[in-house]
């Protein structure tokens, strides 16, 4: 008797566990829905951070085309969202939607007149041809004149000057 009663107890607990597990991956819908920057140049990029998309989903706006959110380890979603160079400065929404809830949430923020600074190309341009053939001149140079130096100093030791 006492195998069955444990065997009863354990069926239990298991089914119980079973049963929860769906509860435990709904969501209640996006909420807590934030960009940053809130103000963005035209061309310029806007992060966008909602919970409770916990299967991902998808964030529209006039002023950028469609983007899918992608759900991190800790159960936030996001997305980045590059906005048309052409929109017209001013204030927008946008639309989020799970993709396991109908529910729509939207938040607004704010396009710039004109660009951002573009900061420069930081080192992602490799020298031009220019450039190579004046610093091969240089250590060409340093070279010629390091050895002669050298020579010419070696000499005047071995007269003993």
């Amino acid at each position: 008797m006492r195998a069955s009663r444990a065997l009863a107890v354990t069926a239990t607990a298991c089914a119980a566990v079973a049963l929860s597990a769906p509860l435990a991956g709904a969501t209640n819908g996006p909420r807590d829905v934030s960009v940053n920057p809130f103000e963005v140049h035209r061309g310029g990029t806007l992060h966008i951070r909602v919970e409770g998309c916990g299967h991902g989903g998808t964030v529209t706006s006039n002023a950028f085309s469609r983007v899918e959110l992608s759900v991190n380890s800790s159960g936030h979603s996001s997305a980045r969202a590059r906005i048309h160079d052409f929109t017209t400065p001013g204030h927008y929404n946008l639309a989020v939607r799970c993709s396991d809830d109908p529910r729509t949430v939207t938040h607004q923020f704010r396009v710039l007149e004109g660009r951002g600074a573009l900061g420069g190309l930081g080192g992602s341009v490799g020298p031009s041809s220019t450039e190579m053939a004046v610093g091969g001149g240089l250590v060409a140079s340093a070279a010629v004149g390091g050895s002669f130096f050298l020579t010419r100093r070696r000499r005047l030791n071995a007269v003993g000057f």
